[in-house]
């Protein structure tokens, strides 16, 4: 019973001395930029109660349609569900980590039968003997090295990465949404602009008719005003493929059949929403706003735990172990003091050689830390590259699109004075196709100029973070719809 004894106070002074091997964790450096490069002229940080894309961000751009189906995302969209379920996953499995600081307690009742010898005065003799047999038994493996407690580092940080992984999916497929809304709302522009030019050709080709009755004109008048009427009339058909795939890449996104969404026509949406005025920040802001850094960022973290639970193989591990219970040849006396038996104990084990496996294991475990680093650096540097190309492509598009509008309005001119000298007999038809030509193609670039501001504006939220914010991965609960 002393060594019992011994035994244990041994171990809780173990206990009292135990630490936690590897490294502690400290997020990797990265150089960040004092400023984004292609930052316009005071575009400056923003503050909480300035940014109204710090949760619906979407609602920037005004439209109450858009705004329905973003929030539908959350609720229906099946690869969220997805990202939902690893998340609930990473949970359960840190809640099995922290399982490993408790005993286990296991309870067992069992009937064995089987030979044994008695003696006598008469002399000895082998019968058959029942025994019967009830006992609570309990381990318990202390975590003397930190094995556990690096584990449950581990993991915690694998529930954080995988909840920012939650909400980067969001954020990725409301942007995914509002880059598709806007591109269908453009192809109803193109549409309404085709539909103009085919009206106006079609009054062209009237014109012509006529005067090739009157004889002022050749049959090769009319061939040609029927050649442009046609092809405008083969455009339709481009631009309602476009668009009916758009709204089925929509639908697919708000998680139900193409054929249950329909969105009506809104042409006139593509010169009626205005651009959004998008608040700065710094590129180190940017370390604390988006999901997918953070992530990556945890990620370390996790392997960086990792190491610790390799490196604790290295030392020997102690279990204590108990058992109360009885023991009779008979059930009705099972539960009485003379039929009770008890033990405990206590093991300390060490491997003396293993091959080299333990320090392969350690060696595993540093090279995923140095790939966690790497893929968190590169992270933040395509993060700070997709910002700057978002800023980039908005300021060049400004000044393209005031260049765009020039262009449209000199081809409607050249059209009017081609039109008024075709009908004056002083030139060809070919003249007003061609000005006709260039005034559709005019038109047609500045619809696709809108719609690359529209969609760059609506990448730039996303590549600034949305509506997300770095708090939000030390929320255990579930995510909140919309955000």
């Amino acid at each position: 019973m002393t060594s019992l004894h011994s035994s244990f106070l041994l171990a809780s002074a173990l206990l009292l001395g135990a630490c936690a091997v590897g490294p502690n964790y400290q997020r990797p450096a990265v150089d960040a930029p004092a400023a984004f490069k292609e930052a316009p002229a005071g575009w400056k940080p923003a503050q909480p109660q300035d940014a109204q894309a710090r949760t619906k961000w979407w609602e920037v751009f005004g439209d109450s349609e858009l705004s329905a189906l973003v929030e539908r995302v959350a609720g229906a969209n099946q690869t969220l569900r997805e990202a939902l379920a690893n998340y609930n996953r990473a949970q359960a499995l840190a809640r099995q980590a922290r399982a490993g600081f408790f005993p286990t307690l296991s309870a067992n009742v069992n009937t064995s039968r089987g030979s044994a010898s008695t003696s006598s005065s008469t002399g000895s003799s082998r019968g058959a003997v029942t025994v019967d047999q009830a006992s609570l038994s309990a381990a318990w493996e202390p975590d003397l090295w930190g094995r556990v407690r690096r584990s449950v580092e581990s993991e915690n940080a694998s529930v954080a990465a995988s909840r920012a992984d939650l909400e980067s999916s969001k954020l990725s497929l409301q942007a995914q949404v509002v880059q598709n809304y806007f591109q269908l709302r453009i192809a109803d522009a193109q549409r309404a602009l085709l539909d103009e030019a085919v009206q106006a050709y079609t009054r062209s080709l009237d014109l012509t008719r006529n005067r090739y009755t009157q004889g002022v004109v050749t049959r090769a008048d009319v061939a040609q005003a029927q050649a442009q009427l046609a092809s405008a009339q083969a455009q339709w058909t481009e631009v309602d493929i476009a668009r009916a795939q758009l709204e089925h890449a929509i639908a697919t996104l708000v998680g139900v059949a193409p054929s249950a969404l329909t969105i009506v026509a809104k042409p006139e949406f593509a010169q009626a929403v205005t651009l959004p005025t998008v608040p700065g920040l710094l590129p180190s802001q940017l370390l604390e706003r988006r999901p997918d850094i953070a992530g990556a960022e945890r990620r370390v973290a996790a392997a960086n735990a990792q190491i610790g639970v390799a490196q604790a193989a290295w030392f020997p591990v102690l279990d204590l172990s108990g058992t109360l219970g009885y023991r009779n040849t008979r059930w009705t006396d099972l539960l009485s003091a003379p039929n009770r038996v008890w033990s405990l104990g206590a093991s300390l084990v060490e491997t003396i050689f293993d091959g080299g496996a333990r320090s392969a294991t350690v060696d595993a475990a540093v090279a995923s830390y140095d790939a966690s680093v790497a893929s968190y650096r590169q992270t933040v540097l395509s993060a700070f590259q997709e910002v700057e190309d978002n800023l980039t492509t908005l300021r060049v598009l400004a000044d393209e699109a005031n260049y765009q509008r020039e262009a449209v309005r000199a081809a409607r001119e050249s059209l009017d004075l081609t039109t008024n000298q075709y009908k004056a007999g002083t030139v060809s038809y070919l003249n007003v196709i061609t000005a006709q030509t260039t005034l559709l193609g005019n038109q047609q670039n500045e619809l696709n100029l809108r719609s690359r501001q529209l969609v760059a504006s609506a990448v730039l939220i996303r590549a600034l973070g949305g509506g997300w914010q770095a708090e939000t991965t030390a929320d255990a609960g579930a995510p909140l719809a919309g955000r």
